[in-house]
């Protein structure tokens, strides 16, 4: 104990020492503030707490009348007067208010963010060398403070040891011990609180000391002649620890299982999710009809030649984009951004080329000869190109980092709304077959056996919406192209269900085969007419492209109510 009592006397004496050197130096820096503010005094002028008002309106630097090749993004209108909004607040919450003004305005206009992120930038570096500044200022006073904080904790070991060598019968519990450390140091606190405790803390130390001694004596004698009283205090606090930390997790994992759901959820109401994806549907259907009319448009070709994805979209795709985007919309709010993302969505290519081809005509020379030549004549082709990117995919493009990573939160959990849109394949998925054999009677048409073949390569495929190869999956027009092509029984270029209707040839079902491919109508709300496509393997079966690749069975309630017609791959 003795050896503890000496080596706390020592570190009380350092930490004095210490303690005295950066008050010094507190004192000294005092004295130099004091000279110099006396003798900037008279030359300092007087401040004025200045926001830099513009007397020139915002209205005043408007675009009024854009010419054609003014950029739209260039143009920025301001809601407000933003400088005259925050006249009366504090600079710092000015500052901040009007940066959060301008990154809403200037999201739009490249000018505008650009000089906004350089002021920023102006700005945290004046924040960055005022704040060093203050940093060096306040140095010696944190010196003084630490040193300080030091030399109490010092103080108060050489109390504590000093009394536990005094008073031996004092330190026969690990309680007694704690308890009398604890009391020194209030004893203490309330005595440095009454600026009784200085430089010469002794006569302070004392009394601290006698006073703590007296107190742990006194808990110390009733702890040893009530052992029940530290027993039955333990139990209770126990139980409070316990029961406090219950009800802390389950608090916890309420409030986590609600944040989950409610951060999951699309916040819109059903029926502005659907009008808003109506609308887009009327834009694909806008889109539907233009390529329709391509030949009435483009008159005067020799041949057109169709190269289209379907048009459709995910609808939970677009509900995801729009809610990680807005959080929550109405359908009068978000026109603009469904324009934005079906643009990049939809791309249709129109191609013109020109061939030159020769024809063979009979002619007569002067003898009365006839004889055949080649004549040379252009040939006009136009191509018609759609190609369909997911709205995913677009997606990923056009938000930021937290965005789409909300997006794909939304998407996995269709936003806790799976049914807001109807289930488009909630009857055919009941129905799905992956373990179908097709009997070895139907597998003697060598072109079918070729088609069934890649067919089957991708069974179990999910359903992806604007799929066209294995790489992406699938959707159905793209499953029964790609097989189609792939197995070589014919060649017909990514389309639609329509599309490769109207490249067969219809034939009734009575004399349908393992083979030709089957379409029906209304499995939702298509652009064209056939809105779902499959391949006939025989004996009222199919394979096509449900959610995931499998098999049918083409008579039951749904598919029949659905049969649009049969038709038959073009030689």
């Amino acid at each position: 104990m003795e050896g503890k009592l000496n080596k706390s006397r020592l570190k009380l004496k350092k930490s004095e020492l210490k303690r005295d050197k950066a008050l010094e130096k507190v004192l000294k820096n005092k004295k130099q503030r004091k000279m110099q503010r006396k003798f900037y005094e008279k030359e300092k002028p007087k401040s004025k707490l200045d926001f830099g008002e513009n007397k020139a309106k915002p209205s005043d630097r408007l675009i009024d009348n854009p010419k054609p090749s003014d950029s739209l993004v260039d143009i920025v209108k301001p809601q407000s007067n933003i400088i005259g909004k925050f006249k009366n607040v504090p600079q710092k919450a000015v500052a901040s208010n009007i940066h959060k003004e301008i990154s809403e305005s200037g999201d739009d206009n490249v000018g505008v963010k650009a000089t906004h992120d350089s002021e920023q930038s102006a700005e945290f570096m004046g924040r960055k060398l005022k704040s060093a500044y203050e940093h060096q200022k306040l140095k010696p006073y944190k010196t003084l403070a630490k040193a300080e904080k030091k030399l109490q904790k010092s103080q108060v070991n050489y109390t504590y040891n000093k009394a536990m060598a005094e008073n031996t019968q004092l330190g026969s519990s690990p309680f007694s011990k704690w308890k009398q450390k604890q009391n020194i140091k209030k004893q203490y606190a309330n005595a440095r609180k009454a600026g009784n405790v200085t430089r010469n803390t002794a006569t302070t130390i004392k009394d601290i000391a006698k006073k703590g001694i007296d107190t742990v004596a006194a808990i110390a004698a009733n702890a040893v002649k009530n052992p029940r009283i530290l027993i039955i205090s333990g139990c209770f606090l126990l139980i409070i620890i316990i029961c406090g930390g219950l009800f802390s997790s389950c608090s916890v994992m309420l409030q986590g299982g609600f944040n989950s759901i409610v951060g999951t959820s699309y916040n819109s109401e059903d029926e502005d999710i659907v009008e808003v994806d109506n609308d887009y549907k009327n834009l694909e259907k806008e889109l539907k009809d233009k390529i329709d009319n391509i030949e009435s448009d483009y008159p005067g070709y020799d041949e057109y030649r169709y190269n289209l994805d379907e048009i459709g979209h995910n609808a939970h795709e677009l509900a995801s984009y729009l809610t990680a985007l807005l959080k929550y919309y109405k359908p009068s709010e978000v026109q603009g951004e469904l324009q934005q993302i079906f643009d990049l969505q939809y791309a249709l290519e129109l191609e013109r080329v020109v061939e030159i081809r020769y024809r063979t005509k009979t002619r007569t020379d002067s003898e009365g000869n006839s004889y055949k030549v080649k004549v040379p004549y252009k040939y006009y082709i136009l191509n018609i190109a759609l190609t369909n990117t997911p709205i995913k995919n677009v997606a990923e493009d056009l938000l930021t980092a937290e965005q789409f990573e909300l997006f794909r939160v939304y998407l996995e959990t269709k936003g806790n709304k799976p049914n807001v849109f109807g289930d488009k394949y909630s009857e055919t998925d009941s129905n799905q077959d992956l373990e179908y054999q097709v009997p070895a009677h139907n597998l003697t048409d060598e072109e079918f056996g070729k088609m069934l073949k890649e067919a089957e390569k991708y069974i179990g495929y999910p359903y992806v919406w604007g799929g066209s190869n294995p790489s992406t999956s699938f959707d159905c027009s793209g499953f029964v192209c790609w097989v189609i092509n792939q197995s070589g029984v014919g060649n017909i270029p990514r389309t639609t269900a329509t599309g490769i209707y109207n490249q067969t040839t219809p034939i009734p079902k009575s004399e349908a085969k393992p083979g030709d491919i089957i379409f029906f109508e209304g499995t939702y709300d298509s652009a064209g007419a056939v809105s779902h496509v499959g391949i006939y393997v025989g004996d009222g079966m199919m394979i096509h492209c449900g959610n995931p690749i499998g098999y049918a069975n083409v008579n039951s309630g749904y598919w029949q109510d659905h049969f649009y017609a049969y038709g038959r791959i073009q030689p």
